[in-house]
Formats: C-alpha cells, structure tokens, sequence
C-alpha cells in the first residue's frame, strides 16, 4: 500500500498538469507573444527591484523557519549562513520539483547530519517547518476572508456557489482564525500534546509560537509581492486581493501535487484576476516563477553540486589518513 501512495501522488499530479494545461489553452488561445512581451517590457525597473526584495524576504522568512526549528530543539550552534544555505537549497529544490519526487527532508537530512543532528531531530525540524507555513497559509486566510468576505467570488468558476457565498466565506474565515487562536492558547497554557494515532504533537514555547505567526506571513506577504509589484501600477490592483489570489492558488498547486504547481497555479490565478488584462497577469506569473522558482533553483543545483563535493573531498581525505595511520604488518620469517 505504501508503495501504491508513493506511485499515485506523482500520478495525480501528472494528470493535474495535463488537465490545467488543457484548459489554460483554451482560455489563452489567440494571444500572442508579443502582448506578453509588451507587458514585461512596460513594467519599470524599480518595480522590478521591489519583486527581487520580495523574493528575498520571502526566501530570508523561509530559512527563519529553520531557524525556528533549531531553537524549538535547543539547537545553537549552527550558523544562521549554513542554515540559510540549507534553507534555501531546501525550498528552492521542493517547490521545482516536488516533495512527492525529491523531498525536501532528504537535503536537510544530508546538511543537519554533517553538524551533528540525528535522524529524530531531524524529523521534528521537517515537521514543525511544515507546520509553521501551513500556520501562516491559515492566519493569512483567515485575515482577508474576515476583511473582505467577497473576494471567493472570484473563484465562482471554481468552486460551488456555497463556497463562495460572503456570509460562508466570513464564517470559514473566523473558523481559521479559531484555529490559530487555540494554538496560541495551547501553546501559553503549556496545553498536553495533542495525539493523532502514532503522531505526538508538542506545543511549542510561546517564544518560538510568537516567531512562527511572524515568519510565515512574512514569507506569504513576500511571495505575493514579487507578482504584485509586476502586476500595471495604473490598474491599482489591491494588494489584499492579490495576496488573496496567491493564497488560493498556491494552496491548490500544493494540493495537486504538480511539480512546481506547473498549470495548476496560473489557472487559478489567471481565472480570479479577470479585471486585469490576461497577458499582464501571464507576465506577472512569469516573473514569478523566475524569480522564486528558477533562478534559486539554478543556484540550489549549485550549492548541492558543491556541498557534494567539499563532503566527498572529505571523506577521501579521511579514508587518505586512516590509511596512513595503520602500520604495516611485520615480517615474516620467510620474508627474511
């Protein structure tokens, strides 16, 4: 069975990139190349800029996440550069290809074990990581539903008219919002943890609950900014519905489980934004996925390539010395 879900998961995926491919060429179908590139080249370069600061933020977030986890442990004596690095490498590897295929636990396992950390540590860290951007997915959908319970309208071509329905919307919103209200209760009143079958689920600290409501709608609010700040300036797009948009098609190229969200993203985003120009938001979405998806995914190649190396150069340098240390065996009397 374990292999069955092990198979499955890339193939819903598959099928999720397919049947988004298929219906965004329906609704692209006739526009050009060069309305897109009008619309990358109409976008200043400061707004530009602002995207880039909005990736780093989002990628300083994410490594905070780590960060977060190492104290949650009573880890200290980790840099916060190799933690970035990991980090970085981590995410930018996940989100490409996908935790169904290259799971983003196996490049924490080969970083953390080189400083000392075991396999059980190591799963606790890769959990609560999970669980602090899952948290901020939450807190942040909580927010816009309950500020503007009508931006679900958006996604009427769907999802079913009760969904998006405001008084729903601002009924699932204070239900998210409950929900990190009694984490933060759980957590200050150093609650039991919570059990789910073989899963223990401690509390953490209020210290290290308070960072996790920061960092992960840091991460969220960074992410939505780099398509923000390329979206036309002129059409005033709200940022809220931006961010709303993101989180919404975000959490389904998650839930499809299509790598990198490929297809699945842009439907989403494309449909909910139909009070902008699609070859706008086409440019907007390109941007985004070179900025927060390829370029650190270019660059995370790198730092494994050379991480892999510097631990081989390693090893050979071990196995060089343990050589030299043995002494060579005594002679025997034939050989005399």
């Amino acid at each position: 069975m374990r292999n069955v879900r092990e198979f499955i998961w890339p193939v819903i995926g598959l099928l999720a990139i397919i049947l988004s491919g298929w219906i965004l060429y329906d609704r692209l179908h006739g526009m050009s190349f060069n309305e897109v590139w009008g619309s990358l080249t109409a976008v200043p370069p400061h707004r530009y800029a602002l995207a880039a600061l909005s990736t780093l933020v989002a990628y300083a977030a994410l490594a905070w996440y780590d960060r977060i986890a190492l104290l949650h442990l009573g880890v200290r004596h980790i840099s916060w550069l190799f933690v970035s690095v990991t980090s970085f490498t981590t995410y930018a590897l996940s989100h490409n290809i996908g935790a169904s295929v290259f799971s983003g636990a196996v490049v924490r396992y080969r970083a953390y074990t080189s400083k000392g950390l075991g396999a059980p540590q190591i799963a606790v860290l890769v959990a609560l990581c999970s669980f602090t951007f899952g948290l901020g997915t939450i807190l942040l959908g909580g927010v816009v539903l309950v500020a503007d319970p009508t931006l679900l309208h958006r996604l009427e071509d769907l999802l079913p008219s009760m969904l998006t329905n405001p008084a729903t919307a601002r009924i699932f919103g204070l239900l998210l919002l409950g929900f990190v209200a009694l984490y933060v209760i759980g957590s200050v009143l150093h609650l039991p943890p919570l059990v789910i079958r073989k899963a223990k689920l401690e509390y953490p600290r209020p210290a290290i609950m308070a960072r996790q409501l920061i960092a992960a709608p840091l991460e969220l609010l960074g992410a939505a900014g780099i398509i923000y700040f390329v979206l036309p300036a002129h059409l005033e797009p709200s940022f809220i519905i931006v961010l709303a948009v993101f989180l919404a098609s975000f959490s389904a190229a998650l839930v499809s489980h299509a790598p990198g969200g490929l297809g699945v993203f842009e439907l989403v985003f494309l449909t909910a934004m139909p009070d902008i120009p699609k070859a706008d938001v086409l440019a907007a979405l390109i941007i985004f996925r070179l900025f927060y998806l390829l370029i650190p995914f270019a660059l995370s190649l790198v730092v494994v390539l050379m991480f892999e190396r510097a631990r081989l150069a390693q090893a050979w340098r071990g196995r060089a010395a343990a050589d030299r240390s043995v002494p060579p065996p005594p002679l025997s009397s034939s050989d005399q």
